[in-house]
């Protein structure tokens, strides 16, 4: 018996494929909001803490990031020191700049960005954190997303067709195959070129 799984997703964690379906929504959904948090921190002069999901997978994290124009990306398994996030936020205020955007991947850490906040404050920083939650899941689908869908769906009946155990996915705008046990046992390295881009952007 044949069996095809399309990997559908919105933290963009499985192997074997350039983007899972639903990632899209999520990230324009989360950045939609960050615009709308943006207008509020720069009327009040504010440093906003903004978590995104991805317990697994810092993608969304930094997709927004750059998308968003945030000053960080706090993403579980890099080396980020709060510290000089301090100072740079900082320099920031000195430089003019009166209102920040740090984007929080939530990570496997329950309230990890309360924590984070809490150590800002103790540095004399005043963060607000705005966690954004369930809130990513929902909402209409990007046209991308659909194609996407519309695209792994054929490739799925393909698959199906042919009596393959497979999951299709998409690398490079290719629909492809890999084996469905390599979706779940390798896992996504951070893209660390996103993660470069952020702190040259900011």
């Amino acid at each position: 018996m044949a069996i095809v799984g399309i990997p559908g997703t919105i933290d963009n964690d499985v192997c074997g494929t350039d983007f899972t379906l639903g990632f899209d929504t999520a990230v324009n959904t989360a950045l939609d909001a960050i615009d709308r948090i943006r207008d509020t921190a720069a009327s009040h002069d504010r440093l906003f803490l903004v978590e995104v999901m991805g317990r697994t997978c810092a993608d969304i994290a930094l997709a927004v990031g750059v998308a968003g124009g945030a000053e960080e990306v706090l993403v579980p398994g890099t080396t980020q020191d709060l510290e000089a996030l301090v100072a740079e936020m900082r320099r920031s205020w000195e430089r003019g700049k009166r209102s920040s955007i740090v984007v929080v991947a939530e990570g496997g850490e329950e309230s990890r960005t309360f924590l984070i906040g809490r150590r800002l404050e103790l540095a004399g920083l005043e963060p607000r954190v705005c966690v954004l939650g369930h809130i990513q899941r929902g909402g209409k689908p990007t046209a991308r997303d659909r194609i996407l869908g519309s695209r792994l769906g054929a490739g799925a009946v393909e698959a199906l067709l042919d009596g393959k155990t497979v999951m299709v996915g998409e690398q490079g705008g290719v629909v492809t195959r890999v084996p469905l046990r390599a979706s779940w046992e390798q896992t996504r390295p951070i893209p660390q070129d996103m993660v470069e881009l952020v702190r040259d952007l900011a």
